[in-house]
């Protein structure tokens, strides 16, 4: 086992809700020229009779945003973490112009990469499925979505429409609970570094991980409690009680309203997260009786060019069995 991080970490990363609530510098507001340049490469894909996501960086062309996206990429891996962009009309578009400009941007920010076994490349996330079923994932209900890292760089959601009522999304800091453990628990900080066993790692088999790494000065985590859980039963390797009091205190922090960040995504709002320094969840939501009035977003996994390097024992994934879509760098 690598030698822990032992002092506070003290950069942008390391934020708090309660801070940031009343800041409003997180959100990025689309310019002018930054929509009208959307809107110009949108013509040209449209011109092409191509759709989301069947078409390559070089058919939605933005040079003129090009310091701008690597300004986010910068945020997303040395910032804090998450971005915010907001002023895309949602009226003034179709869905599928829509997914046309998230895509395109999200071809400039990394690569697109698949985000279940069906190789999907933009998930649509809406109330489909059977929370009652095992194999119905969190995501496509309207129950709570537990705090959770997914299987890339970066994660990436456009709203479409809200839902009747609730559907938050949730962000929470890894640097800031790494921070709240080192302050009143740091015994149990060695337990969080040593691996424990993950399901749906885009394996068949669990995956042994730790939950936090620190490596070439970056505190990278992973977490799914239920996941770790479902891993560690599938590996018949039960859990110690003082295992499963360091996850207990890890979701004691994370559900602190002074640590979490709560926002609600409006029609249009793009949020990205670093799955590496920010873990994300939304509320339980009640929906609209009519199909075309639910809740309805776009998700994108993208493997991003200036990713941190990450130790031999914290295992990095890019989308399902590292199926990343060749087409986005052609």
């Amino acid at each position: 086992m690598k030698p822990l991080l032992t002092r506070k970490i003290e950069a942008p990363c390391a934020w708090r809700g309660e801070d940031l609530a009343h800041d409003q510098s997180w959100i990025h507001h689309l310019s002018p020229k930054t929509l009208a340049a959307l809107d110009k490469a949108l013509a040209q894909v449209c011109e092409k009779g191509l759709k989301a996501p069947n078409f390559t960086r070089e058919d939605f062309p933005v040079p003129a945003l090009a310091e701008e996206i690597r300004g986010f990429a910068e945020a997303l891996e040395n910032g804090r973490g998450f971005l915010l962009l907001r002023g895309l009309p949602a009226d003034r578009y179709s869905e599928e112009e829509m997914a046309i400009i998230y895509y395109g941007l999200g071809l400039h920010m990394g690569q697109p990469v698949t985000q279940n076994p069906r190789a999907e490349l933009l998930g649509i996330v809406t109330a489909v499925g059977d929370p009652g079923q095992k194999t119905t994932r969190v995501y496509e209900t309207n129950s709570y979505l537990p705090y959770h890292t997914d299987l890339s760089d970066v994660v990436g959601l456009l709203s479409i429409r809200k839902a009747r009522e609730g559907g938050l999304s949730s962000l929470v800091s890894a640097a800031t609970v790494y921070n709240e453990i080192l302050e009143k628990n740091p015994h149990y900080l060695a337990l969080l570094y040593r691996p424990l066993y993950f399901a749906h790692l885009g394996d068949d088999l669990p995956v042994p991980s730790p939950v936090f790494s620190y490596h070439e000065g970056k505190l990278s985590c992973r977490y799914l409690r239920a996941y770790i859980e479902l891993g560690h039963e599938l590996s018949n390797v039960r859990l110690s009680e003082v295992e499963i009091e360091a996850l207990d205190l890890i979701d004691s922090i994370i559900h602190d309203p002074a640590v979490r960040l709560d926002m609600m995504l409006e029609p249009g709002d793009m949020q990205f997260a670093n799955n590496y320094a920010v873990m994300h969840s939304r509320t339980r939501f009640e929906d609209y009786d009519e199909p075309e009035r639910k809740r309805r977003l776009l998700r994108l996994w993208l493997k991003m060019p200036n990713a941190r390097t990450l130790a031999p024992e914290f295992p990095g994934r890019n989308g399902f069995h590292d199926h990343v879509h060749l087409a986005a760098s052609a």
